[in-house]
């Protein structure tokens, strides 16, 4: 019997060779906190050497880890890209469940990125969490079809963001309780009660509430 031929070896482009690292880097730091990560583990995760995983990431950890933050922000910041089909208060819902699946699949690794570890943070760390609530500010203002947000709306929203962070980092350390689907739904009643606390004081956020009130 003539064996079956050897699949010919295939050299992987600059950005798939990188694509593959992040992918192991982002894998692992899903599981477990940075500091306890060393590039000895990318590289075993991704099948490579070492060495090969510093010709990508000359700065060594540091560098690597900024850029899976950087692969895990731009899929955070998808999580509010909803379609503006709707109520808003279910787009809401969808979101947070996309935003919350994404908590839960990595774990160790979103609670090192807000809050870091051994890592040294760094401003430009700092700017990509940032970059992340900013941009999640911003889907959540275009679908309240807002376009001048005043200032006390404006730091509603981004203080309900805060929220929500702080709540999946607290839902991640009792054990993810309660089910995801009771927090979801808490979290976007928490939203809308901020925004009455917030309508008293601001005639835009009070029309904004009324809206919501009538968008069933």
């Amino acid at each position: 019997m003539t064996p079956a031929p050897t699949p010919a070896y295939r050299r992987l482009s600059v950005e798939e060779r990188r694509s593959q690292l992040l992918e192991a880097a982002l894998s692992l730091f899903a599981h477990r906190a940075p500091e306890e990560v060393s590039l000895d583990d990318v590289a075993e995760a991704a099948g490579v050497s070492r060495p090969l995983v510093y010709r990508y990431f000359p700065g060594g950890k540091q560098q690597l880890y900024e850029a899976a933050l950087r692969s895990a922000a731009d899929e955070l910041q998808q999580c509010f890209d909803e379609a503006r089909v709707g109520p808003l208060l279910p787009r809401l819902a969808r979101a947070l469940d996309r935003y919350l699946a994404f908590v839960d699949q990595h774990d160790a690794g979103f609670s090192a990125l807000l809050q870091g570890g051994s890592v040294v943070e760094t401003s430009r760390t700092t700017a990509i969490v940032d970059g992340v609530r900013r941009a999640a500010a911003e889907h959540i203002l275009s679908h309240l079809g807002v376009t001048d947000a005043g200032l006390l709306l404006r730091m509603t929203v981004r203080m309900w963001i805060t929220a929500v962070e702080a709540a999946s980092l607290i839902w991640l350390d009792e054990d993810k309780q309660p089910p995801v689907d009771e927090l979801r739904d808490w979290l976007v009643e928490q939203f809308v009660a901020v925004l009455s606390v917030t309508a008293a004081r601001d005639p835009q956020t009070a029309a904004l509430v009324q809206a919501l009130a009538e968008d069933v």
